[in-house]
């Protein structure tokens, strides 16, 4: 796919620019383009080689990827995106080895055209709320120090361990008859960790017909919406025309965004920019504390007695 990373071909390379400031970038991302292809791209339309993503998206999905950028690629770690939100498609009446429409068929197709609403409703429920999972042999997780999709597709026979995860929502959306298929369009709710490939061949090999997923959308991840995303397209114009595509979010409303927000005064702030405690915030979790001049200082988290400094973003002197 051209286009994709580097730069362009040909023609005299740029003058070296400024470093942007630092930031979230919301890109909706592409079908057929790898979480580091878009790194890579968004690597030259900012300007500067320190972008990073935070967790990766299937080739085959479209949708919300969080990037950071410069200084704001320390805030990717501490970013809650412990839930996400998905539309997909699954298609009951044939199974893959990948369980989804890249993969190879496993054996026949079966006539899923018969299957009733109420059957799948009582397949989408057994696969909703606390759940043990398999995850797809085509996953990322680590098998003997290497990806299990890398041992799947060199032809290994990959054994995953079920893992629990939470489905908070499996709704389906709208159901059609495509041939011998049932074709159902859903609306999931999920724990980090969880796989819509996997429910679509869970809900298939519970109702007897075999399933894989056709399309998968992911809507939300976290705090961060397709209301915060554009595409790449959108990001070159803005490169084209400004000398470089502009952040979603500065490093000011990511935190704001993502994370509960403490106002310090001015001897606080000084402190914390210094590495020092401030008093305990009283409350759980990770807390993103801004200075009297409205920018953020760091993040902090109650631990012995006081709020301890967790990611300093404004350090002294800067």
């Amino acid at each position: 796919m051209p286009g994709r990373g580097g730069g362009r071909g040909g023609g005299a390379p740029r003058e070296r620019r400024e470093p942007p400031p630092p930031g979230l970038l919301v890109v909706d991302k592409p079908a057929g383009w790898t979480s580091h292809d878009v790194v890579g791209r968004a690597r030259r339309l900012m300007g500067t080689r320190k972008v990073g993503h935070a967790g990766t998206l299937d080739p085959m999905a479209t949708g919300v990827l969080v990037l950071g950028v410069e200084r704001a690629t320390k805030l990717l770690g501490h970013l809650a995106l412990d839930t996400k939100t998905y539309l997909a498609t699954i298609r009951l009446g044939l199974a893959t080895d990948t369980d989804d429409a890249e993969g190879e068929p496993i054996g026949d197709a079966v006539d899923a055209a018969g299957v009733g609403d109420d059957a799948v409703a009582e397949g989408v429920a057994a696969l909703t709320g606390e759940i043990q999972q398999v995850p797809s042999s085509v996953s990322a997780i680590k098998v003997d120090g290497r990806r299990a999709y890398e041992r799947a597709r060199a032809g290994e026979e990959v054994r995953l361990d079920a893992r629990p995860v939470t489905v908070g929502r499996f709704d389906v959306l709208a159901a059609r008859t495509e041939g011998p298929f049932r074709d159902l369009d859903v609306l999931v709710d999920c724990s980090s960790g969880t796989y819509v490939r996997a429910l679509a061949r869970d809900l298939g090999a519970g109702l007897g017909v075999g399933g894989h997923l056709t399309a998968l959308r992911r809507t939300r991840v976290g705090p961060f919406t397709l209301a915060h995303a554009r595409t790449l397209e959108t990001l070159a114009g803005e490169e084209e025309q400004q000398g470089r595509a502009a952040l979603s979010l500065d490093l000011d409303a990511a935190v704001a965004t993502a994370f509960p927000r403490r106002d310090a005064d001015a001897d606080e702030a000084a402190g914390l920019a210094h590495g020092r405690p401030l008093a305990a915030a009283g409350r759980p979790g990770t807390v993103g504390v801004f200075g009297p001049d409205g920018h953020v200082v760091g993040l902090v988290a109650d631990d012995r007695g006081s709020a301890r400094p967790v990611l300093v973003l404004a350090p002294a002197g800067t």
